[in-house]
């Protein structure tokens, strides 16, 4: 895909949606850290129901240890993988409070060495509690990345390189957002709305004029 076309994909995503923005609810840098964290093989609606609950209660690194293994379980049963996700984010809260004063570090090195913390994480990380320009490629916008030709790639770092790359300075803080809201509920995986998408022109799917048709 050109720089042009690039330009003009982001330019029209923008006009769509000015304000983009992650869907898991959150307050705080650490609220937003342990929802990432819980979101992995789930969904942000099933995050959304259980960190309503949990946040009332404890929302910081002293309250969730406060809780313990067993009551952070309890209140996250509903989601995937909610035992192994309970240990990651009280060892997480220990590193924080005897680490960092309790704060969510800003450098990804110290969100990486975080249990449960992987680079797609600190990348939502930086950019959503942040503002840094950076990309976190999920299996929305591995997809959207390579069907469309944005940036294609045999991996999730390597269409980040070429995402990081291809995508305009003006559009990268909120580029994250555009495109996993555009996989997410146009670009989607078996059959995308390609009939109510406002950069089908732009894009270089192959099988698009089929599912146009379609």
């Amino acid at each position: 895909m050109s720089p042009k076309k690039r330009a003009e994909l982001f330019r029209r995503l923008r006009d769509a949606n000015p304000a983009p923005t992650t869907e898991l609810h959150y307050t705080t840098p650490f609220e937003l850290l342990v929802a990432v964290v819980l979101s992995a093989q789930a969904t942000d609606k099933s995050v959304n129901k259980a960190t309503e609950q949990l946040f009332k209660v404890a929302n910081t690194p002293e309250k969730i240890l406060a809780l313990g293994e067993n009551g952070l379980a309890s209140y996250i049963k509903t989601i995937g993988l909610f035992n192994s996700k309970a240990k990651n984010i009280l060892r997480a809260c220990e590193i924080l409070v005897k680490e960092h004063h309790s704060q969510v570090p800003r450098e990804r090195d110290a969100l990486e060495a975080l249990p449960g913390v992987g680079r797609k994480t600190a990348n939502v990380i930086l950019n959503t509690a942040f503002g840094e320009p950076t990309i976190a490629v999920d299996t929305h916008i591995f997809r959207l990345a390579n069907r469309t030709g944005l940036a294609p790639g045999r991996n999730v770092r390597e269409v980040e390189d070429k995402l990081l790359k291809a995508v305009p300075d003006e559009f990268k803080k909120d580029a994250h957002h555009w495109l996993i809201l555009h996989g997410r509920y146009v670009c989607t995986a078996r059959k995308p709305h390609c009939d109510r998408c406002v950069i089908a022109d732009l894009c270089e799917f192959p099988e698009k004029s089929l599912k146009m048709a379609g």
